[in-house]
């Protein structure tokens, strides 16, 4: 007899949690959007060292913002690129050390052109 209740419990139970088993199942589905309302990504990296967004002194920064004017200065701009394994600046741009991170500026106005993983120094 106590087997029998033990089944009719379990039986029970389970019924009872099916149907919120399936509700959570379909909210969980993807919703699909139309095409004007899908996100827009961020451009790809070109390497996996590249990288669009990171931090720095605790604040988010991405391609395209202004850096701080510390970062502009003379001890913060890396003049031996080519050790550190980065690509060559282009013309009015020069590297600078950010958050473990290197970073393209340009010269004038001290915006993010470009940003690496500080990981790249030791690249193979």
């Amino acid at each position: 007899m106590r087997k029998l209740n033990v089944w009719f419990f379990s039986a029970a139970l389970m019924a009872g949690s099916l149907p919120m088993a399936l509700t959570a199942q379909a909210a969980d589905a993807p919703v699909a959007t139309p095409a004007a309302e899908a996100p827009v990504a961020a451009p790809a990296p070109q390497n996996s060292y590249e990288i669009t967004e990171f931090h720095a002194d605790y604040k988010p920064f991405k391609i395209g913002d202004i850096v701080p004017d510390l970062y502009r200065t003379k001890p913060y701009q890396i003049d031996a690129w080519k050790i550190r394994n980065l690509p060559a600046p282009e013309a009015g741009s020069h590297w600078t050390y950010m958050g473990g991170n290197y970073v393209l500026i340009s010269d004038a106005e001290g915006k993010i052109l470009r940003a690496m993983k500080g990981e790249i120094f030791y690249q193979h």
